[in-house]
Order: C-alpha cells, then structure tokens, then sequence
C-alpha cells in the first residue's frame, strides 16, 4: 500500500508551453473550419494573438510538421496537410523517438540478411507474392495514400522466402515496433515514391539470385526509413 501511494504521489509533469500552443492551435483550426491545403496565420502573428514567445509557436509548428500534420514552405508559410491538427501527445512521441534509433537497427541487421537468404533461397511463388505486394502499394499511392499495406506485404513476402523459422519469429516479435518505424517513414514527404523504388531492386536482385546484391539493396532501403523528421526533433527546444 506504502508503494502504490508513493507512487500515485509523484511529483506532476509541468506540461511545456508549445504542448498548449499544439491545443489552441487544433481548437482554431477546428474553429476556423481549416482543411487540407489551407493556411495557418504568420508565427508572429500566432505568437502575439497567444501571448506566447515565437520560439513556442515554432516548436509547437516543429511538432505537427514531424506528424505529418503540416507542410512548412520556405518562405511561404504552413499549411494543413490533412483535415485536422489532432496531434498526437507529446510525451507518446518522446517515447517512440526514444526506441526508434534500436528499432531501426534491428531491422537493418534482420532484413539484410533476409533478403540475402530470399535470394537464395526464394521459390517462384514467393517472387510472385513480392511482385503483388509492390502492385499493391503502387495502387494505395495512386489512391493517395502512403502505400503501407503494400510496404508491410513486400517486407513480410521477403521475410517468407528467406525460409528461416527462427529469423522469422524475431521478425515476428518486433513487428509492432516495425510498423512504427514504416508509418513514421512513409509520411516523410517524397519517401512513398523513393520506397517503391528500392522495394523494386531488392526484388530484382531476389528474383535474379544474387544475394549480395539483395543484402546492398536491403541495406540502403533500411537506412533511407531510417531518416525520419522525429530523430532530429528536439523535444526541449522551443520554451518561452
């Protein structure tokens, strides 16, 4: 009993200032009727209507553009990319910027070698299961989306035609880590189209049997998801 006390009484977080700026923002744009393509007001006009340093303001923009949230234009401005600013809490992204850097290291180390064992290894139906995948993920960005399902096919036909239980089962035990890491990549700006591309090789090096290529192809795919906006966001910048 002593222990659950002390810990229903520890000390409260103070919630950073840019974490109010995200709430008033979402509550104007809600307001102010704003959807996909328009305009947010001028960060110095935010940050006087608010009372806020524009350095808050700045951070609290930092935040809804590492989510996808909004597009920020040299020079001219921030606009919404989907219908809302329903950011997601803050304290959730410091968590999963916390684990993604061993997330990612993970899969460069797994799916290297998978993709070299798919090479040799790989039957005509597994080949044929990659081909649909890569179909799939090509219709998802035709319809304008970001191509997941089609991006998670492709990764888990591969992991199927290495035909190795046991790197499948680690496969297996980090897939709800894996499907952070590919959604936080695949809302990077241009990264949908530049995935496919490298999905393309990798098959092609499978299907033509060379392993070392396979594992390269592999290689710089992992490591382009890998660059994502929310690693270089620092969570502590922007208070006043």
């Amino acid at each position: 009993m002593g222990d659950e006390m002390a810990e229903a009484l520890r000390p409260m977080a103070r919630r950073r200032l840019y974490e109010q700026v995200l709430d008033r923002l979402r509550d104007y744009a809600a307001e102010a009727g704003l959807g996909t393509g328009d305009r947010l007001p001028p960060e110095r006009e935010l940050a006087q209507r608010l009372g806020v340093s524009r350095a808050s303001v700045k951070q609290a923009i930092v935040v809804l553009e590492v989510q996808g949230l909004v597009e920020v234009r040299h020079g001219g401005g921030t606009y919404l990319v989907g219908g809302n600013l329903d950011a997601e809490p803050v304290d959730r992204l410091v968590e999963r910027r916390s684990r993604l850097p061993d997330v990612l290291d993970a899969r460069e180390a797994l799916e290297t070698k998978l993709a070299e064992l798919a090479a040799e290894r790989r039957t005509d139906e597994d080949v044929a299961a990659m081909r649909a995948a890569l179909v799939h993920m090509a219709e998802e960005m035709d319809s304008g989306g970001h191509g997941v399902e089609g991006d998670r096919l492709f990764h888990a036909a591969v992991t199927a035609a290495a035909h190795s239980p046991i790197l499948a089962e680690f496969m297996r035990s980090i897939a709800e880590q894996i499907t952070e890491s590919r959604n936080e990549s695949l809302r990077q700006p241009g990264r949908p189209k530049r995935s496919l591309a490298q999905h393309q090789k990798i098959l092609d090096a499978i299907a033509e049997s060379r392993p070392k290529g396979a594992a390269d192809a592999m290689r710089r795919h992992v490591r382009t998801v890998a660059k994502v906006r929310l690693l270089d966001w620092d969570p502590g910048a922007g208070e006043g």
